[in-house]
C-alpha cells in the first residue's frame, strides 16, 4: 500500500511560520505609512516598488501558482480514487454541496445584515468618491470588462471543458480542472488494471513532489506579505483608508462575526469537534492564507493542517479540500453582498428586501464561480452590479483598499473550507480518525 507523505520539508527550529508572517505585516504596514507620510514623492521609494518589493511580491505568488494545477489534479484523482466506489464519491459529493451551500448562504446573510446596519455608503463624503473614482478609472474600466464577460450560464458551461489543457492555462475555468479530476478518478476506479495502478502511482509521485516544493517556497511569505503590506499602505497612506473606514469596518465586522461566531458552532454542533482545538491547530493555514491572498494557493498548507494537524481522513480531506479550494468561497460571498448593498448605497438606491434576496442567491453562486485568486471576486461583483441595476464602475471606490480586504476574506475561505471538512468527515461517519491524537490535543488547549 502507498503512503503518501504530504508534510513540508521539515521546518527549520525557531518561531513558527505563522508569526513571522504576522511580524511581515506589522513591518511591512508601518514602514510603508512612515514612507507615505515622510517621503512620498521619493524618486528611490518608486524605484524600490518598482524594481523591488513588487517583483518579489510576484514572483512568489507565481512560484506557487505554477504548482497550482498539477496540485489540484493529482490531490483530486487521489482523493476519488482512494474513496474506492462510484456510490461513496456519490455520498460525498452531495453532503460536500449542501453544506458548503448552507454555510455559504449564512455568510452572505451576515454580510447583508452587517451593511444594512452600518450603512458605510451613506457615510461616504461625494467629493472623495469622485476623487477615487477618478483616480481608479482605468482599473475599474478593466475589471467591469472582465465582469460584462461573464454570465451564469457560462459558468456552469465551463464547468465541463472542451480543451482541458487551455483550462489548465485559464484562472477563470479552474472548476474545469476539478471536473475533469473527477472523471479520471472515476475512471481509476472503474478500471482497476496494471496500468491504472501504474498512473495512479504516478499521481503519488506527483502530489508528494508538488507538496514538497510548495512547502520550500512558502518560505518566502513573511518577506512576501512584508512587501505586501509596504506598496499597499505606501500608496495609499490614510487618507483614502480613513475615506473607507465604514466599509472597511463593516467587511471585517462580518468576517468576524461568520469566523469566531458561525464556523465555531458549526464546527461544534455539525462536526463534533472543540472550537478551542480547531482554531488551534487551523491558524498556519488561515496564516498563510492571509499572506498569499489565494485560496488555491494555500491548499498544500490547507491539506496538510487537515491530515497532520485535525487527523481527518485522507479521502475526506483531499475531494473536500481541493473542491473547496476553486469553490467554497465563504468569505468571498460574504464580501460581494457586502459590496454590491455598498455601492447602492453610495449611488442612493434603495434595495427592497426581494432584490437583496436575489443578491444572496446570485453571491452564492458568485462565491462557487470566483477564481481562488488574489482579486477574484472583482469581477463578480461587477457582474451582479449589472444585474441588479448598479453601475459597475463604482467597483473603482474599493480598489484601494481591496488588497487588504482580499487577505483577510482569503482567510475566512480556507478557514471555512477546513471545517467544512470537518464536518463532511463527522458526518459521513469516517471513523478513520486519530480520536486519541484528538483527545490529547483538546487536553493541551484546555
Amino acid at each position: 500500500m502507498h503512503t503518501i507523505d504530504t508534510a513540508s520539508p521539515t521546518p527549520a527550529k525557531g518561531m513558527p511560520l505563522h508569526f513571522k508572517v504576522l511580524i511581515g505585516f506589522v513591518l511591512g504596514t508601518a514602514l510603508g505609512l512612515t514612507a507615505h507620510a515622510m517621503a512620498t514623492d521619493a524618486a528611490w521609494l518608486h524605484g524600490l516598488i518598482d524594481y523591488v518589493t513588487k517583483p518579489f511580491g510576484q514572483i512568489f505568488l507565481n512560484l506557487l501558482f505554477m504548482l497550482v494545477v498539477p496540485l489540484i489534479f493529482s490531490a483530486l484523482v487521489l482523493g476519488v480514487a482512494e474513496l474506492g466506489d462510484i456510490a461513496a464519491l456519490g455520498r460525498l459529493g452531495w453532503k460536500t454541496l449542501i453544506y458548503t451551500a448552507t454555510v455559504t448562504a449564512a455568510a452572505v446573510g451576515v454580510g447583508l445584515l452587517c451593511v444594512n446596519l452600518f450603512q458605510p455608503g451613506l457615510h461616504m463624503d461625494p467629493g472623495l468618491v469622485e476623487k477615487t473614482l477618478s483616480g481608479n478609472v482605468l482599473q475599474a474600466g478593466e475589471i467591469v470588462s472582465k465582469g460584462n464577460e461573464l454570465r451564469l450560464m457560462d459558468l456552469l458551461v465551463n464547468i465541463v471543458p472542451h480543451n482541458i489543457v487551455g483550462a489548465m492555462a485559464d484562472d477563470k475555468q479552474k472548476l474545469g480542472i476539478v471536473f475533469f479530476a473527477l472523471m479520471i478518478g472515476i475512471g481509476l476506479v472503474m478500471k482497476p488494471t496494471a496500468g491504472t495502478q501504474a498512473f495512479k502511482n504516478a499521481m503519488h509521485g506527483l502530489f508528494e513532489i508538488c507538496m514538497h516544493l510548495i512547502g520550500l517556497f512558502i518560505r518566502l511569505a513573511p518577506y512576501a506579505v512584508a512587501a505586501f503590506m509596504f506598496n499597499l499602505t505606501f500608496q495609499l497612506g490614510w487618507d483614502v483608508i480613513r475615506s473607507l473606514v465604514w466599509f472597511v469596518v463593516t467587511v471585517l465586522v462580518a468576517l468576524a462575526i461568520h469566523g469566531f461566531v458561525i464556523l465555531p458552532l458549526w464546527v461544534r454542533l455539525m462536526g463534533g469537534m472543540s472550537p478551542r482545538l480547531f482554531f488551534r491547530e487551523t491558524q498556519e493555514a488561515t496564516l498563510t492564507a492571509f499572506a498569499t491572498a489565494s485560496s488555491t494557493a494555500t491548499l498544500p498548507v490547507t491539506l496538510r493542517v487537515a491530515e497532520e494537524n485535525l487527523r481527518l481522513p485522507r479521502k475526506v480531506s483531499r475531494f473536500v479540500l481541493t473542491v473547496g479550494a476553486s469553490a467554497n468561497h465563504h468569505g468571498t460571498a460574504l464580501f460581494e453582498g457586502i459590496t454590491v448593498l455598498f455601492l447602492a448605497q453610495v449611488y442612493g438606491l434603495h434595495l427592497p428586501l426581494t432584490q437583496q434576496l436575489m443578491v444572496l442567491v446570485l453571491c452564492i453562486l458568485g462565491g462557487i464561480g470566483t477564481a481562488g485568486i488574489p482579486s477574484g471576486s472583482l469581477p463578480v461583483i461587477a457582474m451582479i452590479c449589472g444585474i441588479i441595476g448598479i453601475d459597475p464602475a463604482g467597483i473603482g471606490i474599493i480598489i484601494g483598499v481591496n488588497t487588504f480586504l482580499d487577505m483577510c476574506r482569503t482567510s475566512l475561505n480556507v478557514t471555512g473550507d477546513l471545517a467544512t471538512a470537518v464536518v463532511v468527515a463527522h458526518r459521513s461517519g469516517e471513523k478513520d480518525l486519530d480520536e486519541s491524537a484528538l483527545e490529547k490535543l483538546d487536553e493541551i488547549v484546555r
